[in-house]
């Protein structure tokens, strides 16, 4: 009885094909790997080589994966997770002290879970602090030294050491498009759920509204993100949130009367210019896991393989 050809797949390669396809470019992969373009093709030819299948395909000019580059893709993200973990692990075996960090409370339920999980299992000698808070909270936190890093929606206050990440789509958000719908046709005001004031996201439902000429009323306000989920829950009426930490039993609403609404963008703060190793390494983790934005990755990158 014949064996199955054993093969093991190429790391590289496999960074090669993720990195190219969840930037949308070949020639970015190039850039951010530190590899020429024909490295990259070659790498990309030895995947499937090594598969005996089609990866990728044409789609007009670029390319797109097949549907054996998606189970690819997916397998190699999880393998390049586990090397970098594995990575991490060893070279900071060693390390030891403290790190403290906010987080906004979309990113609190969102990431925290796994982010904390990745980091105390690299890093089992560092103490880990959190703080969920509102913007304005956390960047108090910041300038008063409480806080080593801060992940915060981008508003009109900035620090001097922040880094820009790839903006959050936002959507009106509730419990079913019926009842929106039932909301719309009816001579009422449309119920929303909102933060106190301020707050930006509030700020940016109200406008929209109006500038769509949509009468609206507040039904609820929370301090709480919390507290937004459970009125939602409850169907008091909608919000404006991104998908970070959407749950279970609430989803994106659809409706051709509402107005259509943009980004939100995320910035990570840092306290100081030289952050601490343990700091520096949570900040890297951070950089990974939102390197980008909470929709699907694009299928396809611009094509220059052959």
């Amino acid at each position: 009885m014949s064996q199955m050809r054993r093969v093991t797949f190429d790391l590289e390669a496999l960074r090669s094909l993720v990195t190219g396809i969840e930037l949308g470019s070949f020639a970015l992969a190039a850039l951010r790997l530190n590899r020429s373009t024909s490295a990259i093709s070659a790498q990309l030819k030895k995947l499937e080589q090594q598969s005996g299948l089609p990866l990728l395909q044409k789609a007009g000019r670029r390319l797109e994966l097949t549907a054996n580059g998606e189970l690819l893709m997916a397998y190699g993200r999880r393998l390049l997770a586990l090397n970098d973990e594995a990575v991490s692990a060893l070279s900071g075996c060693h390390l030891a002290g403290s790190v403290s960090l906010g987080l906004q409370e979309d990113f609190g339920e969102a990431l925290l879970p796994a982010l904390l999980g990745q980091f105390s299992r690299t890093f089992p000698q560092v103490e880990v602090s959190a703080r969920i808070g509102r913007n304005g909270e956390l960047l108090q936190a910041m300038r008063q030294g409480e806080l080593d890093l801060a992940l915060c929606w981008q508003g009109e206050e900035n620090t001097r050491l922040m880094q820009a990440l790839p903006a959050a789509p936002l959507h009106w958000i509730g419990r079913s498009d019926s009842e929106l719908a039932r909301w719309l046709a009816g001579k009422e005001a449309l119920p929303l759920l909102l933060f106190d004031a301020p707050c930006l996201m509030r700020t940016c439902a109200i406008d929209a509204l109006d500038r769509a000429a949509i009468p609206w009323r507040i039904a609820f306000t929370s301090r709480s993100l919390s507290g937004i989920w459970a009125a939602a829950a409850a169907g008091l009426g909608i919000t404006l949130r991104s998908r970070f930490g959407l749950p279970a039993g609430l989803k994106v609403l659809q409706h051709s009367k509402l107005p259509a609404l943009g980004e939100v963008g995320i910035v990570l703060h840092t306290t100081e210019a030289r952050l601490s190793p343990a700091a520096e390494r949570l900040h890297d983790i951070l950089l990974e896991r939102l390197a980008l934005p909470a929709t699907q990755p694009p299928a396809t990158a611009e094509i220059f393989y052959r």
